[in-house]
């Protein structure tokens, strides 16, 4: 793409609120990656509390931008001043309540934590479908069930997303995939659900609940919806050296599982994919309802209102990353230094070498609660028999597989609901590592895994090809199309796409290793009580 293009705004800009970093991705329109930037931040547990602060949000889109900006400048030679659209995207679920000047009322309780049990018990009983213990809506009626005094000065409930769009272009909506985990979505409606709205009123009528929560609840818009535009306070928020001009269209701001659907090009019906990052989850999305509720599989929803049927694991790669951290301070104080990818290659290069008896070995990557394997409290452990040999490859290949075997539990939950995939597509950080972590969640999943050459910029690319969808829509440059018809046509058509198929006896090694895992599930829990 030639700098002129850029200055005529033939690009669209994504920011992803991720677990550890910030990230902006300027792309063009094809899809193409022209320039990244990010910062990095990291959430805080405070009187109990997972959280961030709402200073590090600020900072952090700002430094972001800059760190983009001066990348443009340096690879293309222009100055960054306007992009045909943005789209805002971030972790899901959580809770920030928002009073009627637009202040926070208590700190921002993401994803990670899981008081609401009571609420989302109650709720899921009530509502005839799992709620999940992350999901906003638990989040707010445990408040409610607690007599919280901030709930009847509620006024908006928003997502991480919802807020930082409402930041830059002062509008209070969500993507249908975003708000489907705050509150059930009708998918013949595209909307909250009504049935569910008056449900829950009857539920709270007896309560201090404040306004009906309808009105709490930012209103919901679909893929190729504009979804406002970027004001003057929103542009310097954003770049405070004034250079960003104001007046830019937005996409609907989504969670990071729907822009890792768009990210993989998993949106059509019988496709899936898999975001391996601080935590990790694989959507799949639905022909048809499940059949029953199970309280391993969320309902969620794709940018365009389709159902998903979401494994969510609040574990991922962060203890493995850890441990790579721990080897590269090793080779710092030996003297030498190594960039994080290198460590990572050196630690997991004979992963997949290991001998497979070496079972006796076993890693728990649990730093939170896992209630989908039903641990209420996380702690990083290895456990390993006197017998069995502590090498490199060995260690790496227990901290490799058990990133992925919560995951495996929860995919079994929906094979035994019926639930097909026609193809697997994964993207993340740990993907980039020669293709090994991509060959163990094969194994793990049982089914070949695709990776796409863009994969890797993740939820910031995803988005940002979702804001150009909205300026193809706005413009008619999308002809009509469908989401599903629009990526596959202008932006994975050419796309470089490396699939990995596991062999019987890889899938069989892994199934080996999940069930000592699972039973070793034991010694977790023992070990969650005596260090609480």
């Amino acid at each position: 793409m030639s700098h002129e293009q850029i200055h005529q705004e033939h690009t669209t800009l994504g920011i992803e609120l991720g677990s550890t970093r910030i990230k902006a991705c300027l792309v063009g329109e094809a899809g193409q990656t022209l320039a990244t930037g990010s910062s990095s931040w990291e959430s805080q547990l405070l009187d109990g509390v997972w959280t961030y602060s709402l200073d590090a949000v600020h900072e952090g889109l700002a430094a972001a931008y800059a760190d983009l900006a001066a990348t443009v400048h340096r690879l293309h030679g222009i100055e960054l001043r306007a992009v045909g659209a943005i789209g805002i995207s971030a972790m899901m679920h959580g809770y920030l309540a928002l009073d009627s000047a637009g202040d926070l009322l208590t700190p921002f309780r993401t994803w990670r934590n899981t008081t609401t049990t009571t609420a989302a018990a109650r709720l899921t009983e009530e509502f005839e479908q799992n709620i999940p213990l992350r999901w906003t809506i638990a989040h707010h009626y445990q408040a409610i069930l607690d007599a919280e005094s901030h709930v009847p000065r509620v006024h908006t409930l928003t997502t991480l997303a919802g807020y930082v769009h409402h930041l830059l272009t002062d509008t209070h909506v969500l993507g249908v995939g975003d708000a489907s985990g705050m509150f059930p979505i009708d998918p013949a409606t595209g909307d909250y659900d009504a049935d569910l709205l008056e449900r829950f009123s009857q539920l709270t009528a007896a309560t201090e609940a404040g306004r009906p929560l309808e009105q709490l609840l930012p209103p919901v818009a679909s893929a190729g919806d504009q979804a406002g535009h970027l004001t003057p306070e929103g542009a310097q928020l954003l770049d405070p050296t004034g250079a960003l001009e104001p007046g830019i269209m937005f996409c609907p701001p989504e969670g990071d599982a729907g822009t890792g659907m768009v990210a993989t090009n998993a949106v059509r019906s019988r496709t899936g994919n898999v975001s391996v990052g601080t935590s990790i989850f694989a959507m799949l999305v639905l022909q048809d309802s499940l059949r029953t509720t199970r309280s391993e599989i969320d309902i969620v929803a794709t940018p365009d209102a389709k159902l998903v049927a979401m494994v969510h694991c609040n574990n991922g790669a962060s203890e493995l990353g850890a441990w790579a951290g721990l080897f590269g301070e090793f080779l710092t104080n030996m003297g030498h230094s190594a960039d994080p990818d290198q460590v990572f290659q050196a630690m997991l290069g004979g992963a997949l070498e290991a001998e497979a008896d070496q079972n006796g070995l076993l890693a728990y990557n649990l730093l939170a609660a896992e209630p989908i394997i039903g641990v209420d409290a996380g702690r990083p452990m290895i456990v390993r028999t006197p017998e069995t040999p502590l090498t490199l490859a060995g260690f790496a290949r227990a901290q490799l597989l058990g990133v992925f075997a919560a995951l495996s539990v929860g995919m079994g939950v929906l094979a035994e609901e019926g639930v097909g995939v026609d193809r697997f597509s994964a993207h993340g950080g740990l993907l980039r590592t020669g293709g090994v972590a991509q060959q163990a969640l094969a194994a793990a999943l049982g089914t070949p895994v695709a990776v796409t050459k863009d994969s890797s910029e993740g939820g910031a690319w995803g988005i940002a090809v979702l804001a150009g969808y909205a300026r193809a829509v706005a413009t008619g440059a999308s002809s009509g199309r469908a989401l599903p018809d629009w990526l596959d046509e202008e932006v994975f058509a050419a796309s470089e796409v490396e699939t990995v198929t596991p062999t019987e006896t890889e899938v069989a090694d892994y199934a080996r290793f999940l069930d000592r895992w699972v039973a070793g599930l034991a010694a977790e829990r023992a070990a969650g009580r005596a260090l609480e």
